[in-house]
């Protein structure tokens, strides 16, 4: 029982403090009694077992001198003084000796061991209880230095797990920061937009240790292109190799990083045969790509429950930040595209207006002289084979004007800034209001990834092809097709139900069909493949193979 607990029992007083004399003794009962706030020096001597040899010592002592001073004095029995100084010498020196381990066991040794603990205590170094052992007199200091090392370990523990913490938070803060350096130079260096968000998408999906992650970027009309996603096994998707994309049997599109689902999960993961998760086990966590408070796309992370939105404000900053910052690189990338169109068109439309102010007029000039000529010779002797070769050159004078007047507008006709799915479809309408022709548009790209000049030929072929069956297919239907085929490789197609023809090009007028030459030039111009295929009475059929410059660099490499 420690001192404390049996001073409280002890002064209660009467019969518990009769039974506690008789259990403990006369010397535990009498330390029980003492009040330490009067009696401190005698309550030490008490606990450290001191009081008994002191007193014995001191009683020793003072039969010695008495003795001694009776022999002095002669009074008594010489013999039986001796003998009584010599058994209260003997007590003396026992008790000497006791008081001397006494103090030894229980005063010297507990302080050198309290000292020891105390600059343990103070270096910070975690030391055991004490308590518990042998600490005589200074047992209470001993349990007080006992109490504070406990405190100050709670401390220490404390200290230690808020500096994890921080040191955590610092690490991802550095992360982070290295991150967002890493973005801002992506902008700059980065020439694909899409593997820049290939890129960060994995980023993405390390930082909050997601389970899977897609990727889309918003384009105009309000329509989502899928760019890539992340799944479950890590495997990296693009946009080609997602197609085609699996259907739900709740009508939602499925890529291979879409695994939330809310209906019943495990109906979808045996409907679809694939590992899908509930609202209950995984949340999606949605990070924006905006510019100028427009959202021009945005990544989806699937993250196990709870979760990041309960507590975890500075990574959901983190993560809206570099949104942010990807925001800008899609920005910049669309106004780079928008330049380098705008620019084209400009030195386009600068071309056509030379050419009117220069070519056209010289035309013009020549046909009213040939006019001219005609009605001379008209009026004169002339043969006839003069007559035809004036006629050939009117008719070839005619031609060449009509053509120029075609290129001109061509020229002047700006590509949709929406690009070339917008642009071809713009033009077959525009064809089918003009001829009243059945025209129709099928798509099977979201999204074309040529560059402007690529994209400008392609659009120019399609043109001619329309102007041809305009001019002599006498077709009821005409489909324009462009079909996505191997990654960064398309196909356009132009077909027409009209009459047709045999050989290489159809029958006509001299100088009438130098169009079949330049659509072959242009596609050569851009490494495309270019070919026609008719047959009278069959209708045509144009193909133009064309490849991204983009492809073709890395297949080089």
């Amino acid at each position: 029982m420690q001192v404390e607990e049996k001073r409280t029992v002890l002064t209660a007083g009467g019969a518990r403090g009769d039974d506690y004399q008789r259990e403990h003794g006369w010397l535990t009962w009498l330390e029980g009694m003492i009040d330490s706030r009067h009696w401190p020096s005698l309550r030490i001597l008490v606990t450290g077992n001191l009081l008994v040899p002191i007193l014995m010592l001191g009683l020793s002592t003072l039969f010695c001198l008495l003795f001694a001073l009776m022999l002095l004095a002669e009074q008594g029995s010489r013999q039986l003084l001796q003998g009584l100084l010599f058994v209260a010498s003997l007590m003396a020196l026992f008790s000497l000796l006791m008081l001397l381990i006494r103090l030894r066991s229980q005063l010297l040794r507990p302080l050198a061991s309290l000292e020891q603990t105390v600059n343990q205590v103070c270096q910070g170094e975690p030391v055991a209880n004490r308590v518990s052992e042998q600490t005589g007199v200074l047992s209470g200091m001993a349990k007080d230095i006992d109490s504070l090392n406990e405190e100050l370990t709670d401390i220490y523990e404390d200290m230690e797990v808020r500096v994890a913490r921080q040191t955590w938070r610092l690490a991802q803060k550095t992360t982070s920061l290295q991150v967002l350096y890493d973005v801002a130079a992506g902008i700059n260096q980065s020439e694909n937009l899409d593997e820049l968000l290939l890129e960060y998408m994995g980023v993405f999906k390390r930082m909050v240790s997601a389970r899977s992650a897609t990727v889309h970027l918003v384009l105009q009309g309000d329509r989502v292109r899928q760019v890539g996603c992340i799944d479950q096994n890590g495997r990296l998707y693009n946009e080609q190799e997602m197609l085609p994309i699996k259907l739900c049997q709740c009508g939602i599109a499925l890529s291979p990083g879409d695994i939330l689902c809310s209906q019943d999960a495990g109906i979808c993961s045996h409907r679809n045969d694939r590992r899908m998760f509930g609202p209950d086990e995984v949340e999606r966590v949605s990070v924006p790509m905006w510019y100028h408070g427009d959202v021009l796309g945005f990544y989806h992370l699937y993250v196990d429950k709870p979760g990041i939105y309960d507590g975890r404000e500075d990574v959901l900053d983190i993560l809206n930040t570099i949104g942010s910052h990807l925001g800008m690189a899609v920005a910049k990338q669309r106004s780079d595209t928008e330049a380098r169109r705008l620019s084209i068109v400009e030195e386009r439309t600068s071309l056509a207006h030379e050419l009117h102010d220069s070519l056209a007029q010289t035309l013009a000039s020549l046909r009213f002289q040939i006019r001219m000529l005609e009605d001379t010779l008209e009026d004169g002797d002339a043969s006839e084979k003069l007559m035809f070769e004036a006629q050939r050159i009117h008719n070839g004078l005619d031609e060449a004007h009509d053509e120029l007047r075609e290129l001109i507008n061509s020229f002047r006709a700006p590509l949709d800034q929406r690009g070339l799915v917008q642009a071809l479809e713009k033009l077959v309408e525009r064809f089918q209001q003009e001829t009243g022709i059945s025209a129709f548009f099928q798509p099977d790209c979201i999204k074309v990834d040529l560059d402007t000049t690529q994209e400008m030929q392609a659009l120019r072929i399609v043109q001619e092809s329309l102007a041809n069956i305009r001019k002599h297919a006498k077709a009821h239907t005409v489909r324009v097709l462009l079909r996505c085929r191997s990654p960064g490789s398309y196909l356009i197609l132009v077909e027409d139900d009209g009459v047709g023809f045999e050989g290489t090009a159809p029958k006509g007028n001299p100088g009438e069909h130098i169009g079949l030459s330049i659509m072959e030039e242009r596609a050569r111009r851009i490494g495309g493949d270019f070919s026609i295929e008719s047959e009278p009475g069959e209708g045509t059929r144009v193909e133009l193979i064309i490849r991204s410059a983009k492809s073709e660099a890395s297949l080089q490499r």
